[in-house]
């Protein structure tokens, strides 16, 4: 839907609040004081440039990308959709980078222990631009939850971390899509500091089978809307942007 008008106010409801205690990370790390504004340099201001010929072909296809011997293990899917801002507009030319756990919920990081094996043909990354119209795609497997230490053993619902760059190196954007119909959405803590379920719900991929696949992978369409009072939620703009 596009919108009009000259201005596009803030929900600022929107977001949840720095300190949520339910969300056990948040007591240590939310701010105890007001933020501190910084006048911002060249280095914030400008770039970075992204061409299309700095990319791999196989930069989106997490599927093959990090192949050794063979591909990635899992319930492979594609999700695709667009870029817009808050009128409805496409963005092109968006560098999009994606990263997230294997098919049984382990992250090819040095600090991730949990118990599920590592897939050798799997690293969990992947990028691409947005075309002229904003549209992105990338083929993966579906990431698996995996249980945290947060009131003793919480479990994450499955989920693919994502960020958008801007015109600027500060303009970077961070957050993370979940599935439709995963019975672990309302009963993750993160997930929950969001106290707008019509924000919540534009974290949500939908299921699109008219874009599968045939005989490969389910596809699933995520949008992301930059600003305006339909935005999608990012969790390093949570004052709005």
């Amino acid at each position: 839907m596009v919108e009009t008008g000259d201005f596009m106010r803030r929900d600022r409801d929107w977001h949840p609040p720095a300190f949520t205690p339910g969300y056990k990370t948040s007591v240590l790390r939310s701010p105890r004081f007001a933020l501190v504004s910084l006048e911002q340099g060249i280095g914030e201001k400008a770039g970075p440039i992204f061409p299309r010929s700095g990319l791999d072909p196989l930069d989106n296809d997490l599927i093959r990308n990090f192949s050794k011997d063979g591909e990635a293990i899992g319930e492979r899917i594609v999700v695709h959709g667009r870029v817009l801002d808050e009128s409805g507009r496409p963005v092109p030319d968006t560098l999009i980078e994606v990263w997230q756990a294997n098919a049984g919920g382990r992250y090819r990081h040095k600090n991730d222990s949990y118990l599920a094996p590592l897939d050798p043909n799997f690293g969990g990354v992947g990028r691409c631009l947005t075309d002229s119209e904003g549209r992105y795609a990338f083929r993966t497997v579906r990431p698996g939850p995996y249980p945290w230490r947060n009131n003793g053993s919480d479990w994450r619902p499955a989920h693919i971390h994502f960020s958008i760059f801007g015109e600027a190196f500060v303009q970077r954007l961070i957050s993370q899509l979940y599935f439709e119909g995963d019975p672990l959405i309302p009963l993750c803590p993160i997930i929950n500091t969001i106290p707008d379920k019509a924000a919540i719900d534009r974290l949500v991929a939908r299921l699109d089978l008219g874009q599968q696949l045939p005989f490969d992978a389910l596809a699933y369409r995520f949008d992301i809307v930059l600003r305006g009072r339909r935005q999608t939620f990012f969790e390093n703009k949570r004052e709005g942007h």
